[in-house]
């Protein structure tokens, strides 16, 4: 269980279904992180890299509305495959932002990843916290694992994950019970209804969303495993009222049938993440695939929504 963090420190945690020498390698080697690194959205340009202490790292991060922001990470510990302490968000004509801890750490084959963000005070860790968030910048960490996980299965998949103030039985009770269930999972603007709910492993469920404005759809889905206080998978298709397969009603190329997996960590007693993990399901055409992989953006929006409002339905309980 983690440590809850000092008010200056903000701290990331993140479990990589892949070993040390590969996460440390997709950290340090600047054509894989070119890949992945920066919210989505976000590509960047190394011009060099020193890695070692003293050393530095000088990239271009270029925003998806065409803004480029110049960057120098200065090193101060390298230890290899384990440890990395730098400072970020500065470059020649500016300071940085923060100091970063990142460790390396094998949980049975896979990596352990803790990061410390520590700032001069606790406004401004208070104010980074935000702009990260506003940001998109926790996503780095969710496409980090997508990245890792197509280079060992090739395997298309969308990550998010997000922290909530509430212990992980509350947490496993918003995804489980209907009444609450139905009250933020749906695209903001939306409703939702149960027309059946059998939430168990082999139980099916089947529901119905409205804007109110004449616009709705059903779907279905079919839990595959249920493990309290932790893990929650199922598939879902979209289907008309008598549970007839169906298209995405705004993306008919979207695949047929998708794969949620859902996993709750406690990091302290009074906090939850919850990690999505999301991909095709059965059998997809090329076409699909790319929607899917094309539509990571609108993902993270939609699920954001949604995870805003368990967080207000959370801080009311």
């Amino acid at each position: 269980m983690a440590a809850k963090s000092k008010s200056n420190e903000i701290k990331i945690t993140r479990i990589y279904d892949a070993p040390v020498k590969a996460v440390w390698d997709a950290w340090t080697d600047p054509d894989q992180v070119a890949k992945w690194w920066g919210p989505r959205g976000f590509t960047i340009t190394t011009h060099s890299k020193d890695l070692r202490p003293g050393g530095h790292w000088a990239y271009t991060m270029h925003g998806p509305d065409g803004t480029n922001w110049e960057n120098k990470t200065i090193y101060h510990e390298v230890v290899e495959r384990s440890r990395l302490v730098y400072d970020h968000g500065g470059n020649d004509d500016r300071p940085p932002l923060f100091r970063v801890t990142a460790t390396f750490q094998d949980v049975k084959g896979k990596t352990k990843l803790e990061m410390t963000m520590t700032l001069p005070t606790p406004e401004a860790a208070q104010e980074t916290k935000k702009f990260i968030k506003a940001a998109g910048g926790n996503s780095t960490w969710d496409r980090l694992a997508e990245y890792l996980e197509k280079e060992s299965t090739g395997h298309e998949t969308f990550v998010i994950n997000r922290s909530f103030e509430a212990p992980i039985h509350t947490v496993f009770e918003m995804w489980t019970n209907p009444e609450h269930f139905a009250k933020w999972i749906p695209p903001t603007g939306f409703t939702m209804k149960f027309l059946r709910a059998d939430i168990k492993t082999g139980g099916s469920t089947l529901c119905m969303m409205t804007n109110g404005q004449g616009v709705e759809f059903y779907s279905r889905a079919h839990y595959l495993e249920i493990n309290r206080p932790d893990r929650i998978v199922y598939t879902q298709q979209f289907c008309d009222k008598d549970e007839k397969p169906s298209r995405h009603p705004l993306a008919p190329t979207w695949p047929e049938s998708m794969k949620t997996t859902v996993l709750l960590t406690e990091e302290a007693p009074d906090e939850t993440r919850v990690t999505i993990t999301w991909e095709a399901h059965g059998t997809w055409t090329k076409e699909e695939l790319a929607t899917f992989v094309q539509g990571r953006a609108g993902m993270t929006q939609g699920w954001t929504g949604s995870f805003d409002k368990l967080e207000d339905l959370l801080a009311k309980k």
